[in-house]
């Protein structure tokens, strides 16, 4: 059984988020909310993602397990205006999800979850450096290498959180130190990642006020951001790129 009510922006917001990284989820309904782990095609990227049963304006939910075509739920969600609520309840016998809102109800057919790559382990990871810093921070260092290279790094040095990207000829480098940055644990790091993931990760992580990089040497950096305060947090999970000499 799951039966919920929930403004759009945040609805929109969280299925936009899991669409950077992943097509189809198996989505794990409780009575404390909703969640997914999902690892994109190439094992390069992970999402981790929690929707608590408060960010709801009703909700009520046995343990369940759905398969969501994110690009269907994506084309419908657009044309719902802002701040309008969205109905949601789960049709188990015929494996569809009704969603209900401005008058208009429509009926999306399920996916069958084992069709789906299972859910991932999450690895567990000690990374020496963390950083937080804005958003907008953020987005604008990835923008900016965008221009030079496919690929960028991201470390500390001393009390200083870098961002570069080199290309061929040309460099581009954003330093930040801790009276810059919301917070910063300093620790040896630095590690080099692809653009291509960065660029869809910052599409929600560039909206929110605080973003959370924990960065170690030649590891996977970990992405936190809460795309809704104390009730909406998400995780991306990034392997580095390891070059040859």
């Amino acid at each position: 059984m799951f039966k919920a009510s929930i403004d759009i922006d945040l609805l929109r917001d969280s299925i936009a988020a899991l669409s950077v990284i992943v097509d189809e989820i198996r989505l794990k309904v409780s009575p404390a909310g909703l969640s997914v782990k999902a690892v994109d095609a190439a094992n390069v990227a992970m999402v981790i993602f929690d929707l608590k049963a408060s960010a709801f304006d009703k909700f009520d939910a046995k343990d369940t397990e759905l398969g969501l075509d994110l690009v269907k739920l994506n084309d419908i969600l657009g044309i719902v205006e802002k701040k309008t609520l969205v109905d949601m309840e789960l049709d188990t016998a015929a494996q569809k999800l009704h969603l209900n809102f401005g008058g208009l109800s429509y009926t999306l057919s399920l996916l069958d979850p084992s069709t789906i790559r299972s859910e991932p382990r999450v690895p567990q990871l000690d990374l020496p450096a963390r950083v937080v810093l804005n958003g907008q921070d953020l987005k604008r260092a990835v923008k900016a290498a965008e221009k030079i290279s496919d690929h960028m790094t991201l470390g500390v040095s001393g009390n200083v959180f870098f961002m570069e990207a080199k290309g061929d000829t040309d460099q581009v480098r954003l330093e930040m130190d801790a009276n810059q940055l919301i917070d910063l644990k300093s620790g040896e790091a630095n590690s080099l990642f692809s653009l291509d993931y960065l660029l869809d990760i910052i599409k929600p992580a560039g909206k929110a006020s605080e973003v959370s990089l924990s960065i170690g040497c030649d590891f996977p950096i970990l992405i936190q951001f809460d795309i809704a305060p104390a009730v909406c947090h998400v995780t991306f999970l990034l392997a580095p790129r390891i070059e040859s000499d």
